[in-house]
Formats: structure tokens, sequence, C-alpha cells
């Protein structure tokens, strides 16, 4: 930049150069931190790893960088015609003069994004248990009343409505209305599940909406609201959308059902096929109850003629002559009983005088005594013996006993340390204590000498 002279003013010149610093600098400094979004094309991959390419919508189009440090960190597959949301800043491409954008940041807008947080969550909450079969609740057979969380405006209401009517119109239902799509729609929804539960007025909840968008059904793809589902203390069906449509409830719901008319049919019975089924119940019952009444009234026929060939008052005579019988009969035995007793009884107190038992004693004392006194001279005779052969054996230990070796004046030498019978002087040296055992009492000495001989 150079000043020049022109008449009265003075003019300020820019090399082209310095007008694209200049520019540069404005732009960096301005314009640091954007968020645009666009679809890719003119995609260029060079060998050094940067990405070039050009962000447009509808309108306008604008050149990007995507430098290699950056664009390693992508978590998707950079494509032309691909919609993306990128983070960037503006900068000057000096070597051309044109403007461009700096990207620090890309992700997939629009369904790319939300697929991905789909399947995110997904793993996550899979990760966790929450789709664990074992966590499942059996649906009831017999509902009682039925909930459905949902749009009170929807088609799918009208729709379940319309299949419970036609299968099963006596089931209650209770509608708990929900926003299904927007920005409210999943706190909403979790409000309906927990105010369903506190309520505890139905013992199935409904869980559903109709088709849309992937956008349209991400409420039925929060996270919180699959919390809730799987807190909730009441068996839940999931029926969101067509059946291609899958979201994160279908997974936690205790089942799934691929259209809300689906789940309809699959929580009511089918009105139809009770009525043909209470209808062949009743033609059984019927069969059965005549089979039964015609077996009855033949017992009753039978059990007629039976009574008219036994005549009840001839009966009662009958055991009425028997009992008269009976009664003489025992009258006779009793008295002829009673004759063999008493002869019996006589007999047995002759025997019993006869086997006196103080005879009897008197003998046994006789023989007590006679066993006593042999006793007695038997004993005898064996002290006798044994005290002579005691005596023998005292002598003949006496004669071979050391002590009264000693009392005969001889002694017993033991070495102290040992205890051992020192028996030639070969076994005791000078100095070695020594103890001498007397007939009364023991001495110890010291050994200051030993002789040989």
């Amino acid at each position: 930049m150079k000043p020049e002279s022109g008449g009265s003013q003075q003019r300020e010149i820019y090399s082209v150069a310095q007008l694209n610093r200049a520019v540069r600098e404005l732009l960096e400094s301005g314009f640091r931190n954007l968020w645009v979004e666009g679809e890719i094309s003119n995609l260029a991959r060079p060998p050094s790893g940067h990405l070039y390419f050009t962000l447009k919508d509808s309108g306008a189009q604008v050149s990007c960088a995507l430098f290699r440090n950056r664009a390693t960190r992508l978590a998707f597959q950079v494509e032309n015609g691909a919609h993306v949301l990128v983070q960037a800043a503006v900068s000057l491409y000096e070597a051309r003069g044109n403007y461009q954008l700096i990207v620090n940041h890309m992700e997939e807008a629009g369904d790319g994004a939300l697929r991905r947080a789909f399947e995110q969550l997904k793993q996550r909450l899979y990760g966790e248990g929450l789709f664990d079969p074992a966590h499942k609740r059996a649906l009831p057979l017999w509902p009682r009343c039925i909930g459905v969380i949902t749009s009170p405006t929807g088609a799918a209401v009208r729709d379940v409505l319309t299949v419970l009517k036609r299968r099963f119109p006596a089931i209650p239902v209770i509608l708990y209305p929900t926003l299904v799509q927007g920005e409210n729609a999943a706190r909403q929804i979790v409000a309906a599940l927990q105010t369903a539960e506190r309520r505890a007025e139905c013992d199935v909840l409904l869980l559903t909406r109709g088709g849309g968008s992937l956008e349209d059904l991400w409420p039925f793809n929060e996270e919180s609201v699959a919390r809730a589902v799987h807190a909730c203390g009441l068996p839940v069906v999931s029926a969101v959308g067509h059946e291609i449509d899958v979201v994160i409830t279908d997974f936690v719901a205790d089942q799934r059902a691929a259209t809300p008319s689906a789940a309809a049919e699959l929580l009511s019975p089918d009105r139809n096929q009770l009525l043909a089924r209470l209808d062949q119940l009743r033609q059984h019952l019927d069969a059965r109850l005549r089979q039964a009444l015609g077996r009855t009234r033949e017992r009753l026929a039978w059990l007629a003629r039976r009574l008219r060939q036994c005549d009840p008052g001839r009966r009662l005579q009958q055991q009425n002559q028997r009992l008269d019988e009976l009664q003489q009969r025992l009258v006779r035995a009793w008295s002829h009983t009673g004759a063999r007793r008493q002869s019996r009884l006589e007999s047995l107190q002759a025997r019993l005088r006869h086997h006196s038992p103080q005879q009897q004693l008197q003998r046994l004392d006789a023989f007590s005594a006679r066993l006593a006194q042999r006793l007695e001279y038997c004993i005898n005779i064996q002290l006798s013996a044994q005290r002579e052969k005691l005596a023998v054996v005292s002598r003949a230990l006496d004669a071979i006993s050391p002590l009264a070796t000693l009392q005969r004046g001889y002694s017993i030498t033991l070495a102290a340390a040992t205890g051992r019978v020192v028996r030639s002087t070969g076994e005791a040296a000078v100095g070695d204590i020594l103890e001498t055992c007397l007939a009364s009492g023991h001495i110890l000495s010291q050994v200051s000498e030993v002789k040989n001989s």
C-alpha cells in the first residue's frame, strides 16, 4: 500500500494481496462459528486426505474445505448428494479471491442424523438390558379395561376403537390423550404412562399412533419415553406407525404390534369366536345333561322295581322274629357258659389247695441252707490253697530279689548321668558322678581314680 498525490486529494492504493489479506482477516474475525445446512456436490478427495466440496441449496452454493485432521473423525461416509450440517468459519482463498468455509465439524442432517441417534440409543439401551425378554410381562387373556395412550384426534384411536367395537364391544377403553409428534410429545407421553400407572384403572396399556416420517415418529425414540415404558407397572403394547416402521418403544414394550388395528386385535378376544365356542359348549352341556338324566331315570326305575319286590313291612316282621330267636339263643348260651365257668373255678380251687405255696417255700429254704454250707466249705478250701501257693511264690521271689541281696551287704552302682548300671571299670572315668544304691538310701560320689585290678 502506498499513498499517491493527485491534486488536492491523496489516494490510498492496495495491492491485490493486501486486499485479500485484509478481507480474510475481516471474514475470519467476524464469522468464526457458523452452522450451515446444505447438500454436498463437487466432492474432491486428493491424496492429501483433505476434502473439498460445494455446499448448496436451492438458491445458492458455497465452497468448503474439510482438512484431514477433521475428516478422519467423521462417523459417516461423505458422498455427493448427502444432506449435512456443518460447523465452519468463513475464510478467503487468496489464490482465487473466493471466500470459502473452513469446516470444523460435520454431521448428517435430517433422517440420517436421526437414524444414527436411533441406532446409538438402541445399542445403549440393549446393553443396559431394557430389551431383555426376562423383563417382559404377559398380556392379560381377558383384559377388564384397556388404556390407550395416543392423540385423541388421530386416525390411530379411531382404528383401535373400530376394531374393539367389532371384536368385543364389552371391554371398556380409557383414553389418555397426548401429543404424538413435536417437541412436547415425549414429555406428554411419559406423563400419560405415569398417570395410567398411578390411577390403576386398566390392566394393559396400548401406546400407539399412525404412520409418518422418522421425524414424525421420533418421540417414540426418545430415551425418556423408552425408560418410562420399561418402568411402567402395567403391561404395555407398542403399535407405532405401519408394519415397516420400527421405534425404540417396540423393543422396550412387553409386546409389539405392527399397526394400531393389529394391536387392538391382539388385546381383544374375538366376539364371534367366543359366541361360537359358547354355542359349542352349550350343545355339549345339553348332550351331557340328557345323558345324565337318562341314566338317572333308569336308576330310579330299577330302584322302584326293587322296592316293589322287597316289601318293607314284611322285611320288618322277619327281622323282629329273627331278633326274638337271637335273644333266646343268647339267654341259653349265657346260662350254659356260667355253669361251665363255675365248674372250672371249683376245679382250680382244688388244685390250688393241693399245690400250696407254703410247702414249696419250706422245701426251698432247706435246699438254700444246704447250698450255703457247701459254698462256705468250698470257699475255705480255695482260700487255704491260694494262701499256700502265695507263700511258695513269696519265698521264691525273696530268693532272687535284689533287695534281699542288698540286705546282705551288697550294693548297686549306677552312672548318675545315664542311670545305667556300672558293671566294670571301663564304664567309669575320672570325674564321673556315680550313684550307689544300698539297702537303705543312695550315695552320690565322684570318681577320682580308676583301678583295673
